[in-house]
């Protein structure tokens, strides 16, 4: 199956692998669906055409069950690999660019590097409180 393309949003893992991060918010973007959608949202997100997966995640908090989060961030970053994976919160910065940090920690980014390198490659203001930017320092370790 095809990867993602670049694209706004489109970020690439030191592997070569992609993931799309994107703010529901602002729609559906143009160009081709995610084969699996992970969404990061305090309830169910709306039905769509492709596979999902939701993680109950509050708005600027960390996952209400975070081995639930690890185990769809795993399998995200596992499917990424030759499929269109999308990770989408409310606005797409917060609980988004968190999970992306996680996605790259779990690729080989040291974890004290995580927020960084998703700030530089996704979003600067991704990750945006200071609980999420411990999760991402601990992501794996416990």
């Amino acid at each position: 199956m095809p990867t993602w393309d670049p694209a706004p949003g489109v970020v690439e893992l030191p592997s070569g692998r992609r993931v799309r991060g994107r703010g529901l918010r602002s729609g559906n973007p143009d160009g081709p669906e995610p084969d699996l959608g992970i969404y990061l949202l305090g309830a169910p997100p709306e039905p769509v055409q492709w596979e999902t997966r939701w993680v109950r995640w509050p708005d600027f908090r960390l996952p209400a069950d975070r081995d639930d989060a690890y185990a769809a961030l795993r399998e995200s970053w596992q499917r990424s690999a030759d499929e269109r994976v999308e990770l989408a919160c409310g606005g797409g910065r917060g609980r988004t660019g968190t999970a992306i940090a996680c996605l790259a920690v779990l690729d080989g980014v040291p974890a004290a590097d995580g927020v960084a390198w998703v700030r530089e490659r996704y979003h600067p203001r991704a990750v945006e409180t200071p609980w999420q930017r411990r999760w991402v320092r601990r992501f794996g370790t416990t």
